[in-house]
Order: structure tokens, then sequence, then C-alpha cells
């Protein structure tokens, strides 16, 4: 079967939009009429030229073994709307966009695709630049320095909030928060600067929260107080406190070559940045990997891999304390249907693996896990959602957020009162689903 075999289907291509407005622009354009000369090739490019405001049409490309997007347009999205449009165009078997006679394709096409194999190449055989070992050194330590430093600051600052009492808390204002987090930017640990804003957001938010602002407080002071006797730690402990300070750390070690399932992608942004995060599942290697992109406020990351297609690449691992974070490395072919899907535990063993993840790393806000079959079901008291076992021995709560979107009611369209198999976060809040399964069915419903 050729990479161009498997078309993916039109709810693929719209997980890859950037924002809502991208979605719904590109849908419009998912249609034959503005476009002309589109075609595919063997190699996994697709192209056309899509009418726009102007005399000239827009000249648009994906590479779908990336997937990477280019297009004369002068939109700084990726992908735009061009090319969400004419990835929905190919999506469908039996539409327009075929495969070119002998399945050559424009020399624009080509040119840009060479381009990007040139990029690749030289950036893969580019030889390693001699570091400085002493000044390198020299600029760790006056980091530990700084870092050490900040958490200090920290730790008196929560004792004297815990001193005044909680209820000052709300009445002092988010100023004193983003203030405190702007110390730990300027003592470069971003970790804390990101916790002292999450904590920040809290007094005021609704019933209960004094309660939760104890708890993220103390995990906080917990965190701080680590840095104080890292030494002390064992070398596994210490290396989850680097990575919960925001210490920079690289991925590390030989990389693992496997069919990675997309299960999940979501955004999350803030004034200063947009997160991407995205999970990976090993089909053969039974590994979960988080896949961590960015990009400026305003503007999504270029990364973007349609949820439910498999791809065939290397990853290599961060070191503990980066939440299963991996670093994606050579990619080789185009994304393809899985052959297979991850198998979902039970409730108790759903727990059981966020249990152990907190015994490893006390500041981890959830693992990674597949439950299922379960059934979603209200809770007794009607104020919330629950993932039980069929048998009803057990059950998972979702959580808030997952209550405040549209994922809810697509999962439980989805199960229409039968199990289903589901993944997402499992955390102390409760459960996040981000994708599921119908039972008999491998295709991946994103809930995220």
């Amino acid at each position: 079967m050729t990479q161009q075999g498997v078309r993916w289907a039109a709810e693929q291509v719209l997980a890859l939009a950037p924002d809502a407005a991208s979605r719904k622009a590109g849908s419009k354009l998912g249609a034959s009429g503005p476009w002309s000369e589109a075609g595919c090739s063997n190699e996994g490019a697709v192209w056309g030229l899509c009418k726009g405001s102007g005399s000239k049409p827009y000249r648009t490309v994906v590479d779908t073994s990336g997937p990477a997007y280019q297009c004369s347009c002068p939109s700084r999205k990726f992908p735009c709307k061009h090319a969400l449009g004419l990835l929905l165009l190919w999506s469908d078997p039996q539409g327009p966009v075929s495969l070119a006679d002998g399945g050559q394709a424009p020399e624009w096409v080509r040119a840009w695709l060479a381009g990007r194999a040139e990029r690749t190449a030289k950036k893969k055989d580019a030889p390693a630049v001699p570091a400085d070992s002493e000044a390198a050194r020299k600029r760790a330590e006056q980091r530990g320095e700084r870092v050490t430093a900040g958490a200090t600051e920290l730790e008196q600052r929560l004792e004297d909030l815990l001193r005044g009492g909680l209820a000052s808390a709300e009445l002092s204002g988010y100023a004193l928060w983003e203030e405190t987090a702007a110390r730990m930017v300027d003592a470069q640990a971003p970790g804390l600067a990101a916790r002292v804003r999450e904590l920040g957001a809290i007094p005021g938010s609704g019933p209960g929260w004094p309660v939760r602002l104890l708890e993220e407080s103390s995990l906080l002071y917990l965190l701080v107080r680590a840095r104080g006797r890292q030494g002390e730690l064992p070398e596994a402990l210490s290396s989850v406190v680097s990575g919960r300070l925001g210490l920079p750390t690289k991925a590390e070690g030989p990389p693992l070559r496997d069919t990675w399932l997309v299960l999940a992608q979501y955004d999350t942004a803030d004034a200063r940045l947009t997160t991407r995060r995205a999970w990976l599942h090993g089909t053969a290697s039974g590994h979960t990997a988080l896949l961590l992109s960015y990009g400026a406020a305003g503007r999504a990351p270029e990364l973007t891999l349609p949820v439910g297609l498999a791809t065939d690449a290397e990853l290599t691992w961060f070191p503990r304390g980066a939440g299963g974070r991996a670093e994606l490395g050579e990619r080789f072919g185009a994304p393809a249907a899985p052959a297979s899907r991850p198998t979902g535990v039970d409730v108790t063993e759903a727990l059981s693996r966020y249990g152990r993840a907190v015994r490893e790393d006390p500041w981890a806000p959830h693992c990674p896990v597949t439950v299922g079959p379960v059934i979603p079901a209200p809770l007794p008291d009607g104020r919330g959602w629950q993932l039980a076992d069929p048998d009803g021995s057990a059950a998972l709560p979702l959580s808030t957020s997952a209550l405040a979107g549209q994922g809810l009611w697509r999962l439980v369209s989805l199960s229409g009162g039968a199990p289903v198999t589901v993944f997402g976060e499992c955390g102390h809040r409760g459960f996040t689903p981000l994708s599921a399964w119908a039972e008999g069915d491998d295709a991946v419903v994103s809930l995220s």
C-alpha cells in the first residue's frame, strides 16, 4: 500500500486547526469550488491552488509525513485555513484530489519538498559544536545560586501567608502573586513561577477555595524545602525536583523507535505562551509519551499531529520530573491508520497507577492512563459525572475541567449507555478524558 493509501478522516484534519476560527474557516474551504489543480503523490504530498481575494490563487502544499505546510497566503497560523481546506478535500477518497499522473508533483511542489529534505539533511549532518565546559559550569553555578535564593524567598512568603491566614490571600488580590512570580522568573526558576501564578488564581475561585489554596501552597512549600536540601536527596528524587523547578534538561539515552499512536492533542495558553501537549502510545513498546511544543502568545505551535493516526518515529525521553516528556526525533513515512489501540485497565488499576506516579513525583498533577471498559454515568448527587466499571464495583469522578467542555457530551454520545474505553489524565481532582473508543471500533474519537 502506498503512503497515499490511507487518507485522514475529516475529524483528524480539523483536530490540527490552531484555533476555533481556523477550524470554521478551513471547513468552508473543504469543498471543490475554490480549488484547482489539486493532486497528491505517493511520497505524501498534497497540493492545490485556492482562489482568494487577489488575482492570483494561493499555492498550498502539505507534506503529510510531517505534517508540514506551505501556503502563499499571508496568514501566520500553522496550518492556515487553506491547508486545512485542502486536507479536508483530500480526506474524501472519492473526492477531486487524485494521484497525479505518474505520481509527479508540479515543479513548485517539488522545489518545496526538496528544500525541506535539504534542510533536514543539513540539520542531521551538522557537526556538533564543542561546548565550553568551564563556561557552562560557571553558568550552571550562577543559575543554581539564583534558583536557591528564589526558593528561599518563596519559602518565606509562603510562611508569611500561613501566619497571616488564608483569608488575607483574597484581600491582597492577584498583583502580589504576579509580583512573586516575576521574582521567580528573575531567579531563573520558571517552574516555581508557573506554580505561583496557579496559586494566585485560586483565592475567590469558588466554594472550597481555601482548602485548594492550602493544598497547593503545601505542595509548593514542599518543593522549595526540597530545593534547600537537594544534595541530600536520592538521585531519582533530586532529578524530579530539578524538573519541577524548571531547570534546563535535555532528552538523553538511546532513542526508541516504534509506531506511535497519537492519542490526544490540546493547547493551553496564557498571556506569554501557547503550549501544545500531545500524548503518544507506542503500539509495540506500550510506552506512553508526552510531546510539548510552544508558540508565542496568540500563535499556535507549529508541531501538529493528527489524532487517531500512527507515525513511525524515534522518541528520546527527558529525565525524571518531566512528566513522561519525550523529544520527537526522526520520522519514517507519513502517519497511517494504527494496527492496534491501547488496552484499557479497570478503575482500581488506574488509581493505583496514579498513586505510583505520585510516590515517584509528589508534584505530579496527573498521570496518563487508558481505562476501560467503563460507562459514563452521573454521580449519585447529580453534581457531576463519573466513569464506572460495568459491574459498578468502582468509579472515577470526572474533573471539573472535563465537565466544562464539549468532550463530556461527545463521550456520553459515543457510549450511549454502553461500555467505552477512554484515554485521559488521572489526577487528584478527577479524571480528564481526552479520547475514547467505542467497543469493537478502533477509530479514536477526540474529546479535547
